[in-house]
């Protein structure tokens, strides 16, 4: 017979006050992992409900227990969860307790569509203008890419400081003929390196967008290598296999790669701030990385400015 505890359970199975009651009479530790590797009320704080949340904080040694840097009501929080976040307040969770970059579950929830999650601040607890700006910036910015999933196979390289000619010759590209069409090229050359080398170009506000719908080829890092020389480069690529993947460069010089925009108690405030805004928006995340102000969507779905061609090098080493 199984032994009792959290296995088996799904992501909307933590919505089921009944459920989590029956594993817990027979006998499921309220402070071991769950098959998603979480502690039971980290889990219920993304996805349970109010009901769950409050039979498992009186359970719990710690209403409060981090994992991964955080507290379930950080998680709750940042999932965008405002109902289980009062219940653990609730269940005692501490709103102010400092965490993550500086941002306490209070302080995140001030950027959230509830500031006033927590009546209780602290005096001198608030965003600082700069912040305040970037929260209005993501609304606009959000809105203005739309909200949708980047399909799979989707590139883009996103570049501050530079406009879609430069950004040409320093790839040195060269545009395709009046009489070539990309998609046409494309599925001509399907999976070869004729269509990967064809990406396309566009001014935006703020700098440039380099994308190719079909294919990897603005997140290697020779593009971001060439793209970010005097300036900075955030790629993504909607990998099939494991998800969007980023990649930063600055000056020339790879920072950072396979930031999915995920929280991390090794951001800085700023960054932390930009996965939340961002968080399941990769384009746009992607976009904000840079300082790019898209208006529209255009130059992410196409058409681009101008389609070009990459020359014939290495672009992984």
């Amino acid at each position: 017979m199984q032994k009792p505890g959290w296995s088996g359970l799904r992501w909307n199975d933590w919505k089921d006050l009944e459920l989590i009651r029956a594993r817990l009479d027979a006998g499921a530790d309220p402070d071991l992992p769950t098959d998603f590797h979480e502690p039971p009320l980290t889990v219920a704080a993304q996805a349970g409900s109010p009901e769950v949340i409050a039979e498992l904080a009186a359970c719990v040694r710690d209403v409060d227990a981090e994992y991964a840097g955080c507290t379930p009501l950080w998680d709750a929080v940042y999932a965008g969860r405002p109902d289980n976040a009062r219940a653990l307040a609730e269940a005692g969770a501490d709103p102010w307790r400092p965490m993550m970059a500086g941002w306490s579950p209070g302080r995140l929830s001030l950027a959230s569509p509830t500031p006033d999650l927590f009546p209780d601040r602290p005096a001198g607890v608030r965003l600082s203008a700069a912040e305040t700006a970037a929260v209005a910036e993501a609304r606009r910015l959000n809105a203005a890419v739309g909200r949708y999933s980047p399909h799979e196979g989707l590139g883009v390289a996103c570049v501050s400081g530079i406009g879609a000619a430069e950004a040409v010759r320093r790839l040195e590209a060269t545009p395709l003929g009046d009489d070539e069409d990309p998609h046409e090229v494309v599925a001509r050359y399907a999976d070869g390196k004729e269509s990967m080398a064809i990406v396309g170009v566009s001014d935006v506000p703020g700098g440039c967008v380099v994308t190719q719908p079909w294919g990897f080829m603005p997140s290697t890092p020779k593009v971001g290598e060439l793209l970010s020389k005097g300036t900075v480069c955030y790629a993504m690529y909607a990998n099939a296999a494991s998800g969007n993947q980023g990649r930063f460069h600055r000056d020339g010089v790879q920072i950072y790669w396979d930031d999915r925009g995920d929280p991390s108690p090794e951001h800085a405030t700023d960054e932390l701030l930009d996965c939340y805004l961002y968080k399941r928006q990769a384009v746009a995340y992607s976009c904000a990385r840079a300082g790019l102000r898209l208006t529209d969507r255009r130059p992410i779905v196409g058409p681009p400015d101008l389609w070009v061609r990459l020359p014939e090098r290495d672009y992984w080493h």
